[in-house]
């Protein structure tokens, strides 16, 4: 999840919360490609690289909550900490394609359990201290500590000594072994067909033990990485000014020497500032009020970046919550929105869902009919279920534009079948630390939050939110959902990592979201389109 700042080209190319529409990866035995070692001339000063310079100001409407890497999932932060930090691998500028990053090969044994890094020599910290195997060994194991609450954790189950080291049985996860001071072995317990996807997810971001022993709880304001830029500034409620690391390992990267985030700020006037030139990205997007007359303007045809997402826009109903503990009742909710009435609100940017997969990603059913929308019959469910008069409950939603309308839309649909809901519209770190707690939020309206996929497979949309893994204070399956034979299904497709398997995995994992929406953990309610704006002084491709 992401706003992609291209922190290996010149500018943002476009604000979504998609980090990139990957395609999967299949398991080789063969060592990668390995990418040219930098000169030293790459580090030296910006002025041996012809076309770097320039600054950029983005606005966003909330204050970003931590730039940890094993904390920050959200909007706002996915793509600041993805320029602060480094991970073992990376992606090819515009593509889908997984390329070396601190690590400069691998290579995967012929069963698929075992990963060996080998790390490019003389990459640093922004404190300049070098980089080695500990401190990749450190950065995962402090991600997966219990301790840390790490909404990332539930990825990574598969690696060798995962629920011993959680459930404080040992000290260090025997899966990750220190080979000697460049080379970093994980072993898994079973093949993983999207695992070297995690190791270049921010979640696996590297980190100095001395740094994070040095700040605590306070190195998410504090962050120290091996990115292409460094956290210069943090006015907590007005600006973030990250600054271009002139020891980074790629010869004149990045472009930009400056990018400044500017928190607080109204989206509105955010666009007018825009117009003025004043500003260049907007993090928030186009205002709903003003999305029509500005895209349907011919002046701001060059203005405009669209991309796909592998999104789902939801309602997560918390099963562990009465009376939503019925499923009865959670199967009302789906029958009570009217999600064409939503998708208006939005300028018609999306299509109505009626499953949870978005139709770009494998495993989608095309022939799904998914719930109607019938008031009426919703209503007698209820009265089946117990609550003839309906009840009284609560609905959370991100305070930023059009996600209040939204949630005055889901409201009156409620209310239509007895469901009395009262809103919290809250900035969304206040509703994800509420979803994230067992007791602390019955419904959550998912806008502006997620869920788009961090890579392109069907297991990303089904172990961080749905899967029995992902219960857990502070992850994100705010529905606290959990079928465990769905995830017996689901680990054995995830065994699959053959190419001539694919087919298979993506059926398996149809058969696991199909239940998932019997069991109606989730109201899908649509698939969005991504459309933002960014002034005339940006130029780039257009983004996935």
């Amino acid at each position: 999840m992401v706003i992609v700042v291209q922190n290996r080209q010149s500018i943002i190319t476009s604000c979504t919360l998609a980090f990139l529409l990957l395609q999967g990866c299949n398991s080789s035995s063969e060592n990668t490609a390995q990418t040219p070692e930098a000169s030293p001339a790459a580090k030296t000063a910006a002025g041996n690289c012809t076309d770097v310079g320039g600054k950029m100001l983005m606005t966003w409407k909330d204050d970003v909550s931590t730039l940890d890497p094993a904390i920050g999932y959200d909007l706002q932060n996915w793509s600041m900490i993805r320029s602060l930090f480094g991970r073992l691998l990376d992606y090819e500028p515009g593509t889908t394609k997984l390329k070396p990053d601190l690590a400069e090969s691998y290579k995967i044994s012929e069963d698929g359990l075992t990963y060996t890094f080998k790390l490019r020599p003389g990459i640093k910290f922004h404190n300049g201290r070098t980089v080695t195997a500990n401190d990749v060994k450190y950065s995962f194991e402090r991600m997966l500590n219990p301790k840390t609450k790490s909404p990332g954790q539930g990825f990574y189950t598969s690696i060798k000594g995962f629920q011993e080291f959680i459930d404080g049985k040992n000290k260090e996860v025997s899966g990750i072994k220190v080979i000697d001071p460049s080379t970093v072995k994980i072993s898994l317990t079973k093949p993983e067909a999207s695992f070297l996807h995690l190791v270049a997810i921010n979640f696996s971001g590297i980190v100095p033990i001395e740094e994070v022993e040095k700040y605590g709880e306070d190195f998410g304001k504090n962050p120290v990485g091996t990115g292409p830029y460094k956290l210069v500034k943090w006015d907590l409620g007005k600006k973030l000014v990250l600054e271009r690391n002139p020891d980074y390992y790629i010869p004149c990267v990045p472009k930009l020497t400056q990018i400044t985030f500017e928190v607080g700020q109204d989206p509105t006037v955010s666009l007018l500032r825009l117009e003025r030139g004043e500003v260049d990205v907007l993090g928030d997007s186009i205002p709903p009020s003003r999305f029509v007359d500005f895209v349907n303007n011919p002046k701001n045809k060059d203005l405009l970046a669209r991309g796909t997402q592998m999104q789902t826009g939801y309602i997560a109903i918390n099963t562990r919550i009465k009376p939503f503990d019925n499923v009865k009742v959670r199967q009302a909710l789906n029958m009570a929105i009217n999600k064409e009435r939503i998708v208006q609100i939005i300028n018609g940017r999306a299509d109505v869902a009626n499953q949870v997969l978005p139709p770009i990603m494998p495993g989608y059913d095309p022939y799904y009919k998914g719930y109607e929308y019938n008031p009426q019959k919703a209503k007698a469910i209820l009265s089946e279920a117990g609550f003839p008069n309906g009840f009284s409950t609560q609905l959370f939603a991100n305070n930023t534009d059009p996600n209040p309308r939204i949630a005055q839309a889901i409201q009156q649909d409620l209310a239509t079948v007895g469901i009395r809901a009262e809103l919290k519209t809250q900035a969304q770190s206040t509703v994800i630390a509420a979803g994230g707690q067992k007791q602390g939020a019955p419904l959550i309206w998912s806008g502006g939050m997620a869920w788009i996929a961090d890579f392109p497979d069907p297991g990303n949309f089904y172990w961080p939110i749905l899967s029995c893994a992902s219960i857990a204070p502070g992850t994100w399956n705010w529905a606290w959902y959990c079928n465990e034979s769905l995830d017996k299904i689901a680990k054995q497709a995830d065994a699959m990592v053959k190419p001539e398997q694919a087919e298979e995995r993506a059926a398996a994992y149809g058969k696991v979201f199909a239940q998932v929406m019997e069991d109606a953990a989730w109201v899908p309610v649509f698939n969005e389109q991504r459309v933002n704006v960014h002034s005339n002084k940006l130029a780039g491709a257009e983004p996935l």
